[in-house]
């Protein structure tokens, strides 16, 4: 394809084309029923050259190949072309059904040509990067996809297409397809080696291999990709007027150009092939027109196929109306009044130039409606609420059970209470006053105040008073039980009489303690 221009269709339609060409040196001999001899003395056509073009994918290009024989004087077309989408694997295998159209006209006769362009992975035009390129290569490089091979080769060969003309991982140099060499030539081409091991694997085959570079170095010099002569049968070459500017000469010598194509062919042993051919960036140029069907007669290629859709056409395509007459001059010299009838068939074709219109999909563009979706900007509504979480700043009430650690320096206060354990129920009442109690706090430097109090506990030292006046007798638990509590004396004896009553206390005599309860001795 012309360096990514062109689209590929993932349907039936395919974009391709392969162009019907032609010099004397390609194109057929004359068939019996065709048209009177050439007008304008065309060159007499070759028998052992084989042209054609690529006019549609499905069995809609079948169909156009009687017309377009019709265009061109009643010359028959030896060569038909298509390609296998990209999409999907289960593509790539040959859709059921799309290839049967093909094969039946191929049988028809035995002289006739089928070139089919197969790509080597899925999601062929999705634009990967050279990185998930680079992993596909080398998984195929593994044998992971050889089975998708064998299933194309089969339904070839039930068919009886056996002999089919394989066009795989075309343009490899460039950088539109995913089956692309530059992330990795050495997988590319050991991927190559088992793709065509798998198709040769099946039993009746007869397939030709054609690898096809764009012309020029592109991303990377096709000779570095060439997987190698044992596997290639055919070396071919995509070759459109183009860039912009540029001559038919620039075409034949610029680097890894068209002669560098013919004389590397010649080096290997191997017959040459233009897949793909036809105008491009230079408009209706019957400059390149001319000097390419010359430079193929010179040449004689196995097959060419002219790309016949706008912009690269001479059938289906009204934009090139003085290349098409020079193309067909150059043919057969013929000038039927038959051509408005293919005019119909152009028709078709803007059609599948309408399908760039859902590059338009600005509908697409509608999708800015799901901005507006500013309804999640609703949603940030429920952010105010979080706001409403503020009130867990009322949380400062945690900062009231700080006010419960005043109280902890309250406890220390309980240590006096045991001595004045009834004031702990005033505490009680100071619990009302917990709001208080915050600016209480400073008054724990009045709490010193209640450390002095503790020493004036010792006031209990006026029990000692009651011994000023008395003194205490040990008369044992049981006596003093009796008596209601300790004896105490009056100081207002002697010593010597607390003695003697000491002495009394401890005889066993009952007279003696006779004598004691009747006298005034008694402290009762």
């Amino acid at each position: 394809m012309a360096n990514g221009t062109r689209k590929v269709s993932r349907t039936w339609w395919g974009v391709f084309t392969a162009g019907l060409l032609a010099s004397g040196s390609v194109v057929l001999s004359p068939p019996a029923h065709a048209a009177g001899p050439p007008t304008t003395g065309a060159p007499e056509p070759t028998p052992s050259s084989a042209m054609g073009a690529f006019l549609e994918s499905g069995p809609a290009g079948v169909g156009r190949i009687s017309q377009l024989e019709r265009w061109l004087g009643g010359r028959e077309l030896r060569v038909g072309h298509t390609y296998l989408p990209g999409d999907r694997w289960s593509n790539i295998e040959g859709p059921p059904g799309f290839l049967d159209a093909w094969a039946d006209w191929r049988n028809e006769r035995e002289d006739r040509l089928f070139v089919l362009n197969v790509p080597m992975l899925e999601r062929n035009e999705a634009g990967l990067s050279d990185h998930a390129v680079r992993r596909q290569l080398q998984l195929g490089a593994a044998g992971y996809y050889d089975h998708h091979f064998r299933a194309l080769a089969e339904r070839l060969v039930d068919l009886e297409a056996e002999d089919t003309v394989i066009v795989l991982g075309w343009e490899m140099n460039g950088t539109t397809y995913t089956h692309r060499c530059a992330p990795d030539p050495a997988a590319w081409k050991k991927y190559w080696n088992r793709i065509v091991t798998a198709m040769r694997s099946v039993p009746g085959q007869k397939f030709r291999f054609d690898f096809t570079p764009s012309r020029g170095r592109d991303a990377v010099p096709w000779t570095e990709c060439y997987p190698g002569d044992d596997v290639v049968d055919i070396i071919g070459m995509d070759s459109y007027d183009q860039p912009s500017g540029s001559g038919f000469d620039s075409h034949v010598n610029e680097p890894y150009g068209l002669r560098k194509q013919v004389e590397f062919a010649a080096e290997h042993g191997k017959q040459i092939s233009y897949p793909e051919w036809g105008l491009f960036r230079n408009g209706d140029n019957v400059e390149y027109m001319r000097r390419m069907i010359e430079w193929m007669k010179q040449h004689k290629p196995l097959y060419h196929t002219i790309t016949d859709y706008c912009p690269h056409g001479v059938w289906q395509c009204d934009d090139n109306p003085q290349s098409s007459q020079v193309f067909r001059q150059m043919l057969y010299g013929a000038d039927p009044e038959v051509p408005p009838k293919p005019e119909i068939p152009p028709k078709p074709e803007p059609k599948p130039e309408v399908p760039p219109k859902p590059e338009i999909p600005p509908k697409p563009e509608v999708p800015p409606k799901p901005e507006v979706p500013p309804k999640p900007e609703v949603p940030p509504k429920p952010e105010p609420k979080p706001e409403v979480p503020p009130k867990p700043e009322v949380p400062p009430k945690p900062e009231v059970p700080p006010k419960p650690e005043p109280k902890p320096e309250v406890p220390p206060k309980p240590e006096p209470k045991p001595e004045v354990p009834p004031k702990p129920e005033p505490k009680p009442e100071v619990p009302p006053k917990p709001e208080p109690k915050p600016e209480v706090p400073p008054k724990p430097e009045v709490p010193p105040k209640p450390e002095p109090k503790p020493e004036v506990p010792p006031k209990p030292e006026p029990e000692p008073q009651p011994q000023t006046d008395c003194l205490s007798v040990n008369l044992g638990s049981w006596v003093e039980s009796w008596l209601g509590g300790p004896l105490c004396i009056d100081k207002g004896g002697s010593k010597d009489d607390l003695d003697d009553l000491d002495d009394l206390l401890d005889t066993n005599d009952t007279e003696v303690w006779e004598q004691i309860m009747d006298s005034d001795a008694w402290p009762f």
